[in-house]
């Protein structure tokens, strides 16, 4: 039953990941596409965009066909570990909650990846799995990276919203008091016209 339960967490959280990634790449689920992406990363300071989505998406590919197969666990979970993490800073001007573009599904897949890393794939995974050392130096590498990036994306100044069109120049005050008398003097009425005479 465990063996089991960890493989469909892993099948869960690598077959999502699989589909992040064609969001980006492709455009595939709603997703943006490589240029929407990378417009979107340019925007949060993670510059050049286009090729920041790539590496991305190639993260998010690579973590979920790792975490799904179980080969050299846990270096698949701790993959989408960073990748994830790096989402939820790029939502954390959503709040806490998905419905408002939130951190909640990041942080969720942080937490899953996490756990995987910790208890392992169970016996259902193919090829073994890496030496503690080998975990030890990825995982440093990768956290580094993760922290890198999301401080890049914290401290990065907004990019300068269009200029407003500048007002059109105020009149000066002896072009604007005849202006204003000539606004406020009314017309003069109409010319009465006589009535016809009763036949």
């Amino acid at each position: 039953m465990r063996d089991a339960a960890l493989l469909g967490a892993r099948m869960l959280l690598g077959g999502y990941m699989l589909i992040h990634a064609s969001q980006k790449l492709l455009g595939k689920f709603h997703g943006p596409g490589l240029e929407g992406a990378g417009a979107l990363f340019e925007k949060n300071g993670l510059a050049p965009g286009k090729q920041m989505a790539a590496s991305a998406a190639a993260t998010e590919i690579t973590g979920g066909l790792l975490t799904i197969t179980g080969i050299a666990n846990p270096a698949g979970p701790l993959a989408v570990a960073g990748a994830m993490s790096v989402a939820a800073a790029h939502n954390r001007k959503g709040g806490l909650m998905a419905a408002r573009g939130g951190i909640e599904l990041p942080v969720s897949y942080v937490t899953l990846a996490l756990t995987l890393a910790a208890i392992g794939p169970g016996k259902y995974k193919i090829g073994p799995s890496l030496h503690p050392k080998l975990t030890t130096v990825g995982a440093l590498a990768g956290g580094a990276l993760a922290g890198a990036l999301i401080a890049r994306m914290v401290t990065a100044v907004p990019p300068a919203a269009d200029e407003p069109a500048e007002p059109a120049p105020a009149l000066a005050a002896d072009e604007a008091a005849p202006a204003a008398d000539a606004a406020a003097t009314p017309a003069p009425p109409a010319p009465a016209t006589p009535a016809e005479p009763a036949t």
